[in-house]
Parts: structure tokens; C-alpha cells; sequence
């Protein structure tokens, strides 16, 4: 057993239980225990990336063993796709906490803040680290409960109205995914995800199980944001605190929907064409509309929001293209290009439109505003934000050298070998359009004349927040070395691997 898995959990657990203490004793104590907290969750994330490859590794909560090959206790599974997500979710969880530190002095109660901002962490840890549904809805539940608190923290009416408004559709998802479970349960006897897939290879009923993999696929659609899901999402987004924006969408959506979707549909279910084309669909129209959607914007935030609905098309558009392939049995290593090309545009997603909204959460603190026509001329008196932002906005377009055009090349690449021409076209496009979109915010916000940049007091934001927004852009343009196939064969393809090949998913854990 790996004993540093349950550490993913225990610790940000640990963590948000002695903010609440120190917090009101020690001044300011709650910041430095979170970035400790994040920072070595850190280290151990890509310790585990380094050192698991091809490897599967499990840990059995309680030491309870498999009685007649049948999992009866808690098992969390560490495999070459959990370690690519453990170190999304803790990388830009640290650097979004130490943004924080500076940001968050205009809101009271900053120990609430962090310990809530761990409870975050652990859930969407606990998630993609869980290898039975129970403790995936258990953490998913204990994440997106944290996250409802934190998009209110404001407590001003807009807060207080995406939040709410959040509440009721993620409690609706909450509720389809507790639905879809149950059914499950109830034919199979068994929540591991190992034994149901034992259980469903030995028979099934076809209406049933598309049924249910219905009501799991629009659970999970509504957390991720997925379109036609994605009603929530931008003034959730919009009206959190800029570094819980960051975490929405850089790793929420993706840790809590697109992670669960990916994980079930591979090392669960049988992988079918219906299934697989739908998801394709849903997909590039996520793709199509949202880019449409944010075209108009003008509010910095809704405009990302928007775009964090188009890119998760691009990740789901690609991965429904390699499932359709899996399931017709035809150009498996196409199959595992575009599968490994919609895994790096998410990890690319991660580091850009978190960087964004950190950008976003930059101006909104020193100039009060989130509308671009009130902005201009910020490049002059805050010189990092520009420069960060302009990185940021060209690796969400697509631009090289940056990280997104080579996951988006990866993807349209896949797509035209796989003969799905359209596909290709549309994606092509709408990087043309997102290339519009982040034009006109450089624009706006920071070479446009304008009477904002006539004001003495503009100045750069804090180091905090200055530290996190460069480490960002540093790693938009180090993950380009994604593209060179010896580092993609040592981190994309191990994760490739163990979806494309459930047996080895399932036959490891149930033998253990």
C-alpha cells in the first residue's frame, strides 16, 4: 500500500481544523498553515507523478482485504491519470491561497476563507483519488458545499445570488449522481468501481444501463458546466473572489466533472459508440457556443467564465473522439492521440484560465471595476499583470510557442486522422474566434487611452499576488514541452494507458 495517499486527504483536513483554532488566536496564522499546507501537498504530488507511471498503487483504508476477490472496504487508487489531477488541484490550489494572502485583506474572517478554501482541496482530492462511487459523491459533496460558501464570501447580492443560484443546480447534480449510484447499487451489490465493471462485463440490461449512464452523465454534465449544464457557471465564477474563481475553474469543474466522466466511461462502463458520440456532441457544442457566448462580454470574469465552458469542449470534444475510435475497435493509437490530446489541453487549461483570473482578480483590486470599457492604459503602471495576462491570453488562443497550441494542434491532429473533418474545422475556428476574444481584453484593459491610466495611484499589486500570477505564466510556457513525445510518453501516456485499457484498471485492484 502507498502510504502517502490518504496524506492528500488528511491533510488539508488537518489543515482547515487548525486554521479555525490558531486563526483566533494568531494573527494572519490562517495564510501561512495554508500555504504550508498546499506547498507540501505540492511536493508529494509530483513525487507521486515522478514515481507512479505505469504503476497502480492502492490504499486500503482500514486494512480491510478483498473477501473472495470481492472489495469490501475503502480503497483510494493512485494511477498515472489520478497523479496528472492530485498535482493540478494542489499546484494551482497553493498558488491560488498565496494570491490570496494579499487579495483577501478587503474581506473579513480570513481564517473562514482558508479553512474552507482546504476543505476544497481535500473533497476534490478525495475525488479523483476514490475507487468506489460512495466516497466519490462523499468528497464531491464536501468540496462543492465549501465552494458554495466560498462564491458567496462577498456576502454582497450578486455573491449571494450566484451562490444561490449554484446551490440549487449543483444540488440537482448532487441529486441525479446520488439517483444514478442507487441504480447502480441495487443490480451490481457493489460501489467499487473495479467490481461494478466486473459485474456489468458478466451481463446487463442494455435500457437499464443507458439509463443510468444518462443520469451519471448529466450529474457529472452539471458539475462540470458542460453545455446544455452550464447555466451556473458564469456568475458563479464571476462573482467569487478572484483566487476561488481560478480554482473553479482551473480545477473544479475539471476534478469534480470532467475527471468522474473521463474515469467512469473508461474503467467503468463498456465504452459504446452511442455513448461516445453523444459525448463528442456535447462536447464541441460546449466547444461552439461557449466561445460564442463570450464574445460579447465585457465584464473580464463572465468573458472567462464563458470561456472555461468553450475549452472544456475542446477536452471533451477530444476524449469523445478517442472513445468513439476505443469503442469501433479501429486506429487505437488515434484513438490514444486525441485521448492524450484532450488530458494536455486540461492540464494547459489549468495553468492559463487560472493565470486569467488571477489577472482579472489583479485589476478588479486596484482599479475597482471589472468592466473593460472603464479600463486602459494599465499596462504602463501595472507592467506584470500586462505581461502575465498577454501569455495567458495567447495560450488560451492558441498562439506558439505557448502551451495551448500544441494541445490544441495535438487535438485538431487527431481529429482529421480520425476522419472527423467538421470536427477539426469548428475547433480551428473557435481558436480564431478566442484569439478575438483576448484581443479585444488586451485592448480594453491595458493599451487603450483611457482616463484610468491618468490616475498616480495605479500601481502594480502585491508580491503575493504578483509571485503566483508569474509562476503561472512560467508553467503556460514550460508545459509546451508536453508536446516533445519523450516527456509526453513519460507523463500523458501512462494516464492514456490506464483508461484505454480498463482491464488493467480493474484486474489490479480486484487481485490486490
Amino acid at each position: 500500500m502507498n502510504p502517502l495517499i490518504p496524506l492528500f486527504v488528511v491533510t488539508p483536513l488537518v489543515g482547515a481544523f487548525l486554521i479555525m483554532i490558531t486563526g483566533r488566536f494568531i494573527k494572519e496564522s490562517d495564510k501561512y498553515l495554508t500555504s504550508f499546507v498546499l506547498l507540501f501537498l505540492v511536493f508529494i504530488s509530483f513525487y507521486s507523478l515522478l514515481t507512479t507511471g505505469e504503476n497502480l498503487s492502492v490504499y486500503k483504508v482500514g486494512g480491510w482485504e478483498p473477501i473472495n476477490k470481492v472489495p469490501i472496504g475503502i480503497y483510494m487508487v493512485m494511477d498515472g491519470f489520478t497523479s496528472i489531477f492530485v498535482c493540478i488541484i494542489n499546484l494551482i490550489g497553493f498558488l491560488s491561497a498565496f494570491y490570496s494572502s494579499s487579495y483577501i485583506k478587503r474581506y473579513t474572517a480570513g481564517n473562514y476563507f482558508y479553512a474552507l478554501f482546504c476543505l476544497m482541496i481535500a473533497g476534490m482530492n478525495g475525488v479523483v483519488l476514490s475507487g468506489d462511487l460512495f466516497n466519490i459523491f462523499v468528497f464531491l459533496e464536501i468540496s462543492v458545499i465549501s465552494s458554495y460558501a466560498l462564491v458567496a464570501f462577498g456576502v454582497e447580492k450578486n455573491e449571494l445570488e450566484a451562490s444561490f443560484k449554484y446551490q440549487v443546480l449543483g444540488g440537482l447534480a448532487s441529486f441525479l449522481i446520488l439517483f444514478g449510484i442507487g441504480f447502480i447499487y441495487w443490480k451490481t451489490k457493489t460501489l467499487n468501481i473495479a467490481d461494478i465493471k466486473e459485474v456489468f462485463n458478466a451481463g446487463y440490461d442494455k435500457s437499464y444501463y443507458l439509463f443510468v449512464q444518462i443520469l451519471i452523465l448529466s450529474g457529472f454534465g452539471l458539475k462540470a458546466a458542460i453545455i446544455p449544464f452550464h447555466a451556473w457557471l458564469p456568475d458563479a465564477h464571476s462573482s467569487a473572489p478572484s483566487p476561488i474563481s481560478a480554482m473553479l475553474s482551473g480545477v473544479l469543474i475539471k476534478a469534480v466533472g470532467i475527471y468522474v466522466i473521463i474515469r467512469l466511461f473508461f474503467n467503468m462502463f463498456a465504452v459504446s459508440e452511442g455513448m461516445a458520440i453523444l459525448i463528442t456532441t456535447l462536447g464541441t457544442l460546449s466547444m461552439v457556443i461557449g466561445v460564442f457566448l463570450a464574445i460579447g462580454q465585457w465584464d473580464i470574469k463572465r468573458l472567462l467564465a464563458y470561456h472555461s465552458i468553450s475549452q472544456m469542449g475542446y477536452v471533451v470534444l477530444s476524449v469523445g473522439i478517442g472513445m468513439t475510435l476505443v469503442s469501433r475497435g479501429a486506429n487505437q493509437e488515434v484513438a490514444s492521440l486525441a485521448i492524450a490530446g484532450g488530458i494536455f489541453h486540461l492540464i494547459n487549461h489549468a495553468a492559463f484560465k487560472g493565470l486569467l483570473f488571477l489577472n482579472a482578480g489583479a485589476i478588479e483590486y486596484t482599479i475597482g471595476t471589472r468592466d473593460l470599457k472603464e479600463m486602459g492604459g494599465l499596462a504602463k503602471s501595472m507592467p506584470v499583470t500586462s505581461a502575465t495576462s498577454f501569455i495567458a491570453s495567447m495560450s488560451i488562443s492558441g498562439i506558439p510557442p505557448f502551451n495551448g497550441f500544441f494541445s490544441k494542434l495535438i487535438i485538431i491532429i487527431a481529429a482529421i486522422m480520425a476522419k472527423f473533418y467538421l470536427l477539426a474545422a469548428l475547433a480551428v475556428i473557435v481558436s480564431i474566434i478566442t484569439l478575438a476574444s483576448f484581443l479585444k481584453f488586451q485592448r480594453y484593459a491595458f493599451y487603450s487611452k483611457s482616463d484610468v491610466m491618468k490616475n498616480p495611484q495605479i500601481k502594480e499589486v502585491p508580491f503575493p499576488m504578483v509571485f503566483s500570477m508569474v509562476i503561472l505564466s512560467i508553467i503556460c510556457v514550460l508545459l509546451s514541452l508536453l508536446a516533445i513525445p519523450d516527456i509526453r510518453d513519460a507523463i500523458l501516456t501512462p494516464a492514456v494507458n490506464i483508461l484505454t485499457d480498463p482491464i488493467k484498471y480493474s484486474s489490479i485492484i480486484i487481485g490486490q
